[in-house]
């Protein structure tokens, strides 16, 4: 019996994630998209049907408004709609709510990023210790299955890692993960995704180095990197979600986190870090009224999932593994390029939200056919990669490996 799924979010990714699951509708059974504003649902729907997206025309996705927050009533409807498999795509504050509405519906559920608190900044690392893997044991207890981090990063780079661990390397020294948008928008400053979370990331840098955790100031680590086809792009040391898994589940000395960001976006960054714009706590105005600045300055920017029509470019990410393979050193860069006009012709969206919302469709198709449905919590480089790989490149997200001659001699790092 195929298994319903529930897609819960409505905003770029889910977008992706929605038209992905109408074009391998055959897999699943029932598939809702679910979020607290409906119309944002049905606009999803509308483009799908305009992409002609749904590969069989009978089942077709359903919409439904739902409080992410309200657990009980999540429960019912997740039983009274037998739904099998949730995908979260929505806010990262929503997570542990959603999880714990699965556990309680005995539901899959797969998430594309960490738990957001949103009076917690930056917590210590682990980060997943701090919220998700409390639930570790529940899940085990009722085979519920749970793959957390499964967009592109987290996500399809701990599959690159796994993948390099399983089948190009006796031990591996380092992992560099980068992820760059060589492209452009058209606009003076935006975000790639919510800028609420964001900038949360930017608070400071928890990085894996020597197999410690190391704590640096944010855009203090810069290096240039010579990418595949988007030629030389500068990146900066970046804490970021994989690496609080990868460093418990990868045998690597270190791994690092890299982000592209232009001169012009860390100017803009560092202004309005620099005058509390990027602050998550309250103050008053001298009207007397109380507001967030980060949310200030997330009113005030263009909402990401509508900068698509006008993104050029291509994006690149991919893993950078420096280690050993059969007593010789070896240096491989296992990567995705992604073209933002190419993403918007078939989906509506931008190569950002493509590569975060195909992969949870991917990991939902090897939950129903039984390949990764584990019946326990799992980060992804913890799962077979090659079936998910796979699966991505039939999906619209290929993958490539080289292997030059040193990788370290196309690299400059800024101290």
């Amino acid at each position: 019996m195929k298994r319903n799924v529930l897609i819960v979010g409505a905003g770029g990714v889910a977008a992706v994630s929605a038209h992905k699951f109408a074009q391998n509708n055959d897999l699943f059974g029932n598939i809702y998209l679910a979020s607290r504003t409906l119309e944002n649902c049905k606009k999803i729907l509308e483009s799908i049907e305009e992409k002609k997206s749904y590969k069989i025309s009978d089942n077709k996705i359903q919409a439904l408004k739902i409080d992410a927050f309200d657990i009980c009533a999540n429960i019912k409807l997740l039983r009274d709609l037998n739904i099998k498999i949730v995908v979260n795509v929505a806010s990262a504050f929503c997570n542990m709510s959603i999880l714990e509405s699965c556990i309680g519906a005995d539901a899959a559920y797969i998430d594309t990023a960490i738990h957001e608190d949103p009076d917690k900044v930056c917590e210590d690392p682990p980060w997943y210790a701090n919220h998700e893997w409390k639930k570790k044991e529940i899940c085990r207890q009722k085979n519920i299955t749970a793959i957390l981090g499964c967009g592109f990063d987290p996500g399809v780079v701990n599959a690159y890692a796994a993948f390099a661990k399983k089948h190009l390397f006796d031990t591996i020294d380092t992992i560099d993960i980068m992820d760059v948008n060589a492209g452009g928008h058209g606009k003076y400053f935006a975000t790639n995704f919510d800028p609420e979370i964001n900038f949360r990331e930017f608070h400071k840098v928890w990085t894996w180095i020597d197999r410690k955790w190391m704590c640096f100031d944010v855009h203090s680590k810069k290096m240039f990197y010579d990418f595949p086809e988007v030629g030389r792009q500068p990146l900066y040391l970046t804490g970021h979600d994989e690496l609080h898994s990868l460093s418990k589940n990868i045998d690597a000395n270190s791994i690092r986190f890299w982000m592209g960001f232009s001169d012009h976006y860390i100017n803009c960054f560092t202004v309005l870090k620099n005058i509390g714009l990027l602050s998550e706590r309250p103050v008053k105005t001298a009207e007397g009224l109380e507001v967030i600045p980060l949310k200030v300055v997330k009113a005030c920017l263009p909402d990401p999932k509508t900068l698509a029509p006008h993104y050029t470019g291509k994006t690149c990410i991919g893993d950078l593994i420096a280690g050993y393979k059969d007593g010789k050193k070896k240096e491989v860069f296992i990567y995705n390029l992604c073209d933002h006009k190419k993403c918007y012709q078939e989906v509506g969206s931008q190569a950002i939200s493509y590569t975060a919302g195909v992969p949870p469709v991917a990991a939902a198709a090897l939950i129903a056919n039984g390949i990764w449905d584990v019946k326990k919590m799992v980060n992804v480089e913890e799962l077979d990669p090659d079936p998910f790989l796979e699966a991505l490149n039939k999906m619209g997200l290929s993958s490539e490996i080289i292997e030059p001659e040193s990788l370290l001699d196309m690299r400059e790092i800024k101290q």
